[in-house]
């Protein structure tokens, strides 16, 4: 076997069998991706945000700002892993929020939300190669709309949290967007681009991102929960970002921008 330095990329070829990738590379730190060498190129890049493109849980981090951290991790890592339903699990987790001053969506995203590495790189790289980048997230559109704007994504879709008089009233717009509403997503945006699925990179970590990394001609789970890791056709968890690039067969002196 090869020997690879963090950060080299290696194309291995003939290799057809998911499970028999996932299993070879268990227990080494290689990230991996399994796709057909007459792909097309990918034209739209579309992500989920928590703990995909950001480094954090927007909901988990407002709730420990508010005081009760630990019972909202708890309710979100179960539907994150696919062991609640999601639609439920954020109407319970934002109810928790009711009475809050809503001046504490703006104090969250400047003292707690950081981009992973890496992403400017790739929403840089995808553009600049005629690809359109869109974040659609389960979350919030306040967060998006501000993290879009930070790491370079052009479109964005959330759900909405609900204040009155600048207090959240522990609701959120109806409907909610969950995981069919991302796979929703993804065929609008291709059918506004007239392109197909086939050509869309999606990134993600929770069970609410299967259907849309399903969807995608390459689905790349990031540090993902097992639900999305068995179903994703690449993986990254040892590298950054710029590792679906790599993927795509782009190599480092064709990417733009800085880390």
């Amino acid at each position: 076997m090869a020997s690879l330095s963090p950060g080299e990329a290696l194309t291995m070829r003939g290799v057809a069998d998911h499970d028999a990738l996932a299993e070879a590379f268990d227990d080494i730190p290689v990230d991996w991706c399994l796709r057909d060498e007459s792909a097309l190129r990918i034209r739209l890049l579309i992500c989920d945000m928590d703990s995909t493109i950001i480094g954090e849980e927007c909901l988990d981090e407002l709730a420990d700002m508010a005081g009760f951290g630990d019972q909202v991790r708890t309710i979100t890592a179960a539907a994150m892993a696919g062991e609640l339903d999601f639609e439920e699990a954020l109407r319970t987790r934002v109810r928790l929020l009711k009475g809050k001053p809503a001046s504490l969506l703006q104090d969250c995203f400047e003292e707690r939300i950081h981009l992973n590495k890496g992403v400017r790189v790739l929403t840089r790289t995808m553009r600049a190669k005629g690809a359109m980048t869109a974040l659609v997230s389960g979350g919030f559109s306040f967060f998006t709309s501000r993290v879009a704007q930070l790491a370079g994504f052009s479109e964005h879709q959330a759900n909405e949290i609900l204040e009155k008089d600048g207090i959240l009233t522990g609701e959120v717009a109806s409907p909610v967007l969950g995981s069919d509403a991302k796979a929703e997503a993804l065929h609008a945006y291709c059918e506004a681009q007239n392109i197909t699925p086939e050509q869309v990179l999606a990134i993600g970590d929770g069970a609410n991102d299967l259907a849309m990394v399903q969807t995608a001609g390459m689905g790349i789970s990031y540090n993902a929960k097992p639900i999305l890791a068995r179903a994703a056709n690449a993986k990254i968890c040892h590298t950054d970002l710029t590792t679906a690039l790599f993927f795509q067969g782009f190599r480092r002196k064709e990417f733009t921008g800085a880390r």
